[in-house]
């Protein structure tokens, strides 16, 4: 089942339950996919990479925005922005945990052959395509410069 007929399926699910805040957060990202795949030379229908970086893409501007009204003290909206956070974190895969990631980062560099911080746009373009949808680009980053400074 495509990650368009699933959300629809939940969005459905969602309006019978008269869950007006998961239907918001459903009808967010069908939004979105269905801007991906009407953009301009898009083919119509988007592969499941696309959709996972989409999604990726949305969930990294939530947790974002929570930030920002956690700060300004406006708990009102980081929950609502958490809230929707969480039923697109639904839809992507499982998230590697930071130690899996990061033995997945020594196994690049061992790899790759890095000796030190010089070689990090390297390391991180690698383990950026290795690492696409499992993990988080900045906890990434962080690692790698942290291991690499080793």
């Amino acid at each position: 089942m495509s990650l368009k007929s699933k959300i629809d399926s939940d969005i459905k699910t969602a309006m019978l339950a008269k869950n007006k805040e998961e239907l918001e957060a459903l009808r967010s990202i069908k939004s979105m996919i269905l801007l991906a795949e009407t953009e301009k030379g898009g083919s119509g229908d988007l592969a499941a990479e696309a959709e996972n970086k989409l999604l990726m893409k949305a969930a990294k501007q939530r947790k974002e925005s929570a930030e920002i009204f956690q700060k300004e003290n406006r708990t009102d909206l980081a929950q609502r922005e958490l809230f929707q956070l969480g039923v697109i974190n639904r839809y992507l895969p499982k998230q590697l945990s930071a130690e899996e990631v990061e033995s997945k980062l020594r196994e690049i560099i061992a790899q790759m052959g890095a000796k030190g911080p010089q070689d990090m746009g390297k390391v991180m373009g690698t383990a950026t395509k290795a690492l696409a949808g499992l993990a988080d680009g900045k906890i990434m980053s962080e690692l790698v410069k942290k291991l690499l400074a080793l």
